[in-house]
């Protein structure tokens, strides 16, 4: 019986069923410039997603910064309640403000509020509520003079400035123009106030304007609340 099995030889077109060298290197090539261009697409993706979380958690704690500086100005304290003061001093970097806190079954009381920016943090300090007013001073000259001992809750990081403005007589002012130049004592011989005392002719404002500035930000976010609005 005859063989017919027919030698691999160089003219054979079985031979050529593999792969050259060159051909394996050059498909190497192909995938590790896939890979490369699949590898920066994902880092992208996961570096704007870090982005946007970052972005979202800020406007979250905006939201409730402001949420919170809003109750507290609707229930300025009234002139019925402290007359002939102004519940309220600003200077740069912080806010003071005397509330009206109310409670079920309990007459209304008042409480210091302090809002601060120091080290880029955001902060809100609160004073027990009393209707004690030597209280109620003690802890007023304590905001003012940032010497309160109670805790600070953090609302906002990563804040690089707070401006305010209060609309007062018709115009928005700053804190100093607003407010009377005795920043928070009497004048010598009369009792301290809870508040700063009302000069003649300047009524008191009846609206906030805060400016916040956040890092990595060219602009700051702008709000407006009404002084006393409840």
């Amino acid at each position: 019986m005859r063989n017919n099995a027919k030698p691999l030889t160089a003219s054979n077109p079985e031979k050529s069923a593999g792969l050259t060298l060159v051909e394996l290197l050059v498909a190497i090539s192909v995938l590790g410039f896939v890979a490369v261009l699949g590898w920066r697409g994902l880092d992208s993706i996961v570096r704007a997603r870090v982005a946007l979380t970052s972005e979202l958690e800020q406007t979250r704690g905006m939201q409730l910064a402001f949420a919170q500086l809003q109750s507290d100005c609707a229930h300025l304290a009234s002139a019925a309640e402290l007359p002939d003061t102004i519940p309220l001093a600003a200077g740069p970097g912080w806010l003071a403000l005397v509330r009206t806190v109310f409670a079920d079954n309990q007459p209304s009381r008042l409480q210091v509020i302090t809002y601060r920016l120091k080290d880029g943090m955001l902060s809100r300090r609160e004073s027990a509520a009393t209707r004690n007013l030597k209280e109620l001073d003690s802890w007023w000259l304590s905001a003012i003079n940032d010497t309160e001992t109670n805790r600070a809750v953090i609302l906002q990081s990563d804040v690089t400035s707070l401006a305010l403005r209060l609309w007062s007589n018709g115009s928005w002012r700053t804190g100093t123009d607003a407010l009377p130049a005795a920043q928070a004592t009497s004048p010598p011989g009369l009792p301290t106030p809870s508040g700063l005392p009302a000069p003649p002719g300047l009524s008191a404002p009846t609206g906030l304007e805060v400016t916040l500035k956040l890092r990595g930000h060219d602009t700051g976010m702008v709000k407006i609340f009404l002084l006393g609005a409840v």
